[in-house]
C-alpha cells in the first residue's frame, strides 16, 4: 500500500483500538500464561505493545515488563492507561529496536508480527528475539491461520453500523504473495471521514516453525488459543511457544 509506513496502522487505530479490540482475546488467561512462563519478577517483552492491553496487567502482576511500537499514538494511550509508569516503553521498529534483554518472555500478539511486510523481516524479527531471550526463555506467537483455499482478490463489509455511524471494510488479497490490505471507512455523523488503514503479510504456523528453527528457537507448545485449547486441522488460530535451549 503506497504510503503506508510501520507506525500507519497504529497512528490510525489508536483512539479506537481498545473499544474495537477489547476482545479479541482473554487477558486474564494470557497474563496467566506469560506469567507461568517467566517466573515470579521475570522480564517480559512485548513487541507491538499498543494501548498497553496486555503490558500493563503483566506489569501488575509484578513481571518486569518492557514494550516496543512503532506508533506514537498508541504508546500515548499506553502511557494513559499506566499512571504508574510500571511498563517501560520503547518508541521503535520492533526488530531494529529491540532492547538488549534478556528476557524470559518476549510476546507478540493477536497477528502482530504479520504487521511486518515480509518474511525477511519476519525471520529477522525471530533472530532478534533468539538472540535476546535468555536460555531457556520462551518466545509467544499469536496468529491467525490462513485460510485454505485462500481468498483472492477485493471485497467490501460492513464492520458496524448505527443510526449515526457505519464503518465500511475495503480489502484486497493477494494470495501469492500472501498479502492482505485494507481500510476502514469511518463514517459518522457531523465528523469528516476517517481512514484507518492495515497491511499485512501472513505465514502459515509451518512456515512460522521454520523462521523460529533458523534463529535456534524450537517450538514447545502449540494451542488454539490462550486458553490452551487443543490445535487441530480447523483451528482458525494458533497460541505457538517457541523456547530458546
Amino acid at each position: 500500500m503506497d504510503g503506508y509506513t510501520a507506525a500507519s496502522y497504529g497512528d490510525a487505530f489508536a483512539d479506537v483500538y481498545d473499544d474495537w479490540y477489547a476482545g479479541v482475546s482473554d487477558v486474564a488467561a494470557t497474563v496467566d500464561l506469560v506469567a507461568e512462563l517467566a517466573g515470579a519478577g521475570g522480564r517480559v517483552l512485548e513487541l507491538g505493545v499498543g494501548t498497553g492491553r496486555l503490558a500493563v496487567p503483566l506489569a501488575e502482576r509484578g513481571l518486569v515488563v518492557t514494550g516496543v511500537d512503532a506508533s506514537r499514538a498508541m504508546l500515548e494511550h499506553l502511557r494513559v492507561r499506566d499512571r504508574q509508569g510500571r511498563v517501560a516503553v520503547v518508541d521503535g521498529d520492533m526488530v531494529d529496536d529491540q532492547p538488549p534483554g534478556p528476557f524470559d518472555v518476549v510476546l507478540v500478539a493477536y497477528n502482530t508480527l504479520f504487521n511486518l511486510p515480509s518474511r525477511d523481516r519476519q525471520a529477522a524479527c525471530f533472530a532478534a528475539v533468539a538472540a535476546r531471550l535468555a536460555a531457556g526463555g520462551h518466545f509467544v506467537v499469536e496468529a491467525f491461520v490462513p485460510e485454505d483455499p485462500p481468498r483472492r482478490g477485493t471485497s467490501v463489509d460492513v464492520r458496524s453500523m448505527t443510526a449515526s455511524e457505519v464503518v465500511l471494510s475495503v480489502s484486497v488479497h493477494d494470495p501469492d504473495e500472501q498479502r492482505a490490505a485494507g481500510q476502514f471507512v469511518h463514517l459518522a455523523d457531523g465528523r469528516p471521514v476517517q481512514l484507518r488503514p492495515w497491511s499485512i503479510r501472513y505465514a502459515t504456523p509451518t512456515e512460522l516453525d521454520a523462521m523460529a528453527g533458523d534463529a535456534g528457537l524450537r517450538l514447545a507448545e502449540r494451542w488454539e488459543d490462550v486458553t490452551r485449547a487443543p490445535f487441530d486441522a480447523d483451528s482458525a488460530r494458533h497460541l505457538s511457544v517457541y523456547r530458546r535451549g
